[in-house]
């Protein structure tokens, strides 16, 4: 029985592994690349200086001539530009031979991309979009196709005007509601510059906050190819607090280094709303999602079409942010899976979102999950990252960031984020967190409470959960449904399967209400949701729909929560490809609703009462 559960646990992993496609730089054998340089071959690329205006983003143009071409001829980004095996670590094993080129490139496009007569003809223009990345760019164009690369013939080197720029904010809630954390990147160390922010009430900018730094090495990554192909210089991660903010006030904000010799570097001007008080009766609007990761504009590497809804979602998102307060990325951010460079683009990508509000994040296998690193799953997911990127490229009010898990007020809104690559069943660290966020929160003025984890620690009729007959992770709620019953949890939402969801308010397997589109009245289940379609491969559903399914979209997209007061909330499902509402439902109840006996959700009574 026990070898049973086992593969059943081992083939549900594995197929969240293998049944969502593969990091696409992946697919190139960066280390076998050898010289043939051909005296006749041409890369030019231009223009040579990009952000002569301040921009972090610009369109290049490559030309390629070579006479002996191939259909299977590719062009990679390289930067640092030189990338000759002088930069290659040191190999340990003394009969081992430094390969020629030792890191991937940041993206690449097949020669004949954009000219389907290259073969015959030899030339091609490809364009690239590129984002400041701290260094210079060079193009390479390799013959061999990307398992045999022979090195053909490299371009000119380009860079930005100031690599170093200070790019990419992220907001995020701070540890009190009152406080707005800024995190960016930039290439300055801090004995080359004092990083800060200046801020103020719109227009204003009358303060001044000082920004800590952080950054790491390749040691501190636990495999390959984060610490091997896959590895490239982060930079340096720069985080600010803004402390003492007026409820719902619009805020101005600028970053800046100051330089040794006195002169100063500034970002662009950015703004955002600070965040409601705790129990504040104003409209307030949360965005929930998991899996998307990152695609490029250009068409770069999405050979594999590895994130196909990606973009589609980001720009729903973007085209809707006049209409969204707050973010919550469940999980599996970017998919780097240890390609470091990765991570600049997508905060490239999310930027428009990040920098105008709060921008959360939960950890997904995708992030964490290394084989003996204290991840709950002995998967190798993250490509060696085990945690690193995520707890340095983002903020979180966590007491520990390497323990992913922390509770955030937003207005009405308490919300509990679980960390499902640890333990969380009951008698552990995690699971006392759980508890203790879930109840300390005075419904009275905080009505909605929202759980969420990356994984499915719920209910999802995904088809592998389906094959292990419990429509779950493996462990999922065994432990935890105990906690939502008793402390009344609206809404449970997860990511990991690639997928949209929704269940009947349940528990224990069993509806607890027949209702369908609007629920009022005493809580006496929590609602599950699946929102892992952010734009990841989809993940198809089991044959056998359970009863308590109520709605299930094969398609990518987000949930929207809107409440409108104490009383009333509206749930929204929209599909990224058009921003149109597909399936959605609204509560309505009182205080006295919440407080309502219901099974496994009485409060202790005494004869006093």
């Amino acid at each position: 029985m026990l070898l049973v559960c086992l593969a059943n646990f081992l083939s549900i992993a594995l197929a969240h592994v293998d049944g969502f496609g593969e990091q696409p730089l992946s697919k190139i054998a960066i280390h076998k690349a050898i010289v043939s340089l051909h005296s006749s071959a041409s890369v030019r690329a231009s223009p040579s200086l990009l952000g002569m205006k301040g921009e972090d983003t610009q369109w290049v143009t490559v030309d390629l001539d070579y006479p002996n071409p191939s259909e299977d001829d590719w062009v990679g980004v390289f930067s640092p530009a030189n990338f000759n095996s002088s930069t290659c670590p040191p190999i340990n094993d003394p009969k081992g031979q430094t390969p020629y080129i030792c890191t991937a490139p940041i993206k690449y496009k097949f020669a004949n991309d954009s000219n389907s007569n290259y073969r015959k003809t030899g030339k091609s223009s490809l364009t690239f979009q590129l984002i400041n990345q701290r260094a210079d760019f060079s193009f390479a164009l390799f013959s061999g196709g990307l398992l045999n690369p022979k090195l053909v013939a490299v371009s000119n080197f380009i860079s930005f005007a100031n690599p170093k720029a200070p790019l990419y904010p992220r907001l995020a809630q701070g540890k009190s509601w009152d406080e707005m954390t800024i995190t960016w990147t930039s290439g300055y160390d801090i004995n080359e510059a004092v990083p800060f922010v200046v801020w103020g009430p719109k227009g204003k900018m009358s303060s001044k906050s000082p920004a800590g730094t952080l950054t790491f090495g390749r040691n501190s990554m636990c495999g390959s190819p984060a610490r091997t192909v896959g590895w490239r210089d982060p930079g340096f991660i720069h985080t600010s607090f803004l402390k003492n903010l007026w409820p719902n006030s619009e805020y101005t904000y600028r970053l800046g280094h100051l330089l040794s010799d006195g002169s100063y570097i500034w970002s662009k001007n950015y703004s955002f709303k600070s965040s409601p008080s705790p129990g504040q009766n104003s409209l307030q609007r949360v965005v929930i999602f998991g899996d998307m990761g990152k695609a490029e504009r250009d068409g770069s590497n999405e050979y594999s079409n590895y994130q196909p809804g990606s973009l589609n979602t980001t720009d729903q998102l973007i085209k809707d942010l006049e209409d969204i307060d707050i973010v919550f990325h469940i999980g599996d951010i970017t998919y780097a899976n240890g390609y470091i460079s990765q991570w600049d683009q997508f905060t490239a990508q999310v930027e428009p979102i990040a920098s105008k509000v709060p921008y959360m994040i939960a950890s997904g296998n995708h992030e964490r999950d290394w084989p003996n690193t204290g991840s709950f799953y002995n998967t190798t997911d993250s490509g060696g990252e085990c945690g690193v990127l995520a707890e340095t490229m983002f903020y979180v009010p966590a007491e520990n960031r390497a323990k992913f898990w922390y509770a955030t007020d937003y207005g009405m809104f308490r919300f509990c984020i679980a960390d499902s690559e640890h333990d969380w069943r009951e008698g552990t660290e995690q699971y006392k967190f759980i508890e203790h966020c879930l109840a300390t929160v005075d419904r009275k003025t905080q009505p909605w409470l929202i759980f969420s984890a990356h994984r499915v620690l719920g209910y999802s009729s995904d088809y592998y959960y389906a094959l292990d007959g419990s429509f779950e992770e493996p462990m999922g709620r065994e432990s935890l449904q105990k906690l939502w019953q008793k402390y009344k949890v609206d809404i449970a939402f997860y990511g990991h399967v690639h997928n949209y969801e929704r269940t009947c308010p349940i528990y224990q397997n069993q509806c607890v209400n027949n209702e369908r589109s609007h629920y009022s009245g005493v809580v006496n289940g929590t609602i599950h949701v699946v929102v892992g379609g952010g734009g990841s491969h989809l993940s198809k559903f089991s044959q056998v729909t359970p009863s308590w399914s109520l709605y299930k979209d094969f398609d990518f997209g987000f949930v929207k929560l809107t409440a409108f007061n104490h009383s009333s909330l509206l749930f929204e499902y929209k599909k990224s490809s058009d921003g149109k509402v597909y399936d959605s439902f609204t509560i309505s109840r009182d205080y006295r609703d919440v407080l309502a006996c219901v099974h496994d959700g009485c409060e202790p009574t005494t004869l006093a009462t």
